[in-house]
């Protein structure tokens, strides 16, 4: 069993393979700005009863999605409430919103672990009630890297990926030659599976199985030294039909990075956008918010074009 990244960067160690951000792995990555234009990659944020948040936002079966409150409204006003001062009125809300599953979102190196160790053989029994105090979101930090864009979709010449089609080694790298681009160390590398595009039509088959990039594809970016790993879909690696991560344990995406490389995944991305732009390498910028002890934060990744 591989414990890959583990003291690679000291027995304390909580940010894993963020270390590599560099300030030489930042400047090189400003290189990549051609046009000036700034995409966001994330999912809106929508509250389970407004606008029909949970009929418009793919998301999956049994996580609950986010509470949108408001506080002080119009509405309140409409029907006397004092105004802060003279005419100035002011609108108030409250979100609560557990990331995992249903908005773009990184996980921690906190989120999965393995025979009660966390990623760096920090001891599991850390990740408590009120949070992770070892390797939480906290300790991640901004990103600020080359990002490297491979539409697997696009690649394929299909809307979306089947979950049946296996994103294999093999397929990344035909992928990543057709564009002309090779991952390196310090990068982000977002996967496109067209995925998402699938919820609009039918909820039910996108909470099914989901297409993802399998263990060799996964070993072939981790082995290049990357930041972190995005996707379209709900777990970066594919979901069976039963709603589990496929595949064996000692094949699990989640472990292969979170818990053995210390690489973050980011998922449930949108990237149609970028996909249409047509640039397989920019400036990527993300900073998870330092929700102390967090498994996760919500997150609005920038591509700067």
């Amino acid at each position: 069993m591989s414990t890959g990244n583990w003291q690679r960067w000291g027995v304390e160690d909580q940010r894993g393979a963020a270390n590599l951000l560099t300030p030489d792995v930042v400047l090189n990555a400003v290189g990549s700005i051609r046009a000036g234009k700034v995409l966001s990659l994330a999912m809106p944020i929508r509250g389970a009863t407004s606008n029909g948040g949970a009929r418009r936002v793919p998301h999956l079966p049994g996580r609950p999605l986010p509470q949108h409150f408001m506080a002080v409204d119009g509405g309140d006003y409409a029907t006397g409430a004092r105004k802060v001062k003279d005419v100035m009125a002011i609108a108030d809300d409250a979100l609560v919103l557990s990331p995992h599953g249903t908005t773009t979102h990184i996980d921690a190196l906190a989120h999965v672990w393995r025979d009660d160790r966390l990623y760096n053989d920090h001891p599991a029994e850390r990740v408590r009630s009120y949070g992770a105090t070892r390797c939480g979101i906290d300790k991640l930090g901004a990103i600020v890297t080359r990002g490297l864009f491979l539409d697997v979709a696009g690649y394929l010449g299909a809307d979306y990926v089947d979950p049946a089609t296996a994103i294999d080694e093999r397929v990344l790298r035909g992928c990543a030659a057709a564009a002309g681009v090779e991952p390196r160390s310090g990068d982000v590398v977002l996967v496109r599976t067209g995925w998402p595009k699938v919820f609009a039509d039918s909820p039910a088959r996108y909470q099914g199985a989901q297409p993802g990039i399998d263990y060799s594809a996964g070993r072939w970016l981790v082995d290049h030294d990357v930041v972190a790993i995005g996707c379209d879909n709900a777990a970066v690696g594919a979901i069976g039909s039963d709603g589990g991560f496929a595949g064996p344990v000692e094949e699990d995406i989640h472990l292969l990075t979170l818990w053995e490389r210390g690489v973050h995944l980011i998922e449930m991305l949108w990237l149609e956008e970028l996909a249409a732009a047509g640039q397989p390498e920019f400036l990527f910028v993300a900073a998870p918010l330092p929700i102390e002890g967090g498994t996760a934060s919500p997150l609005n990744p920038l591509a700067v074009l």
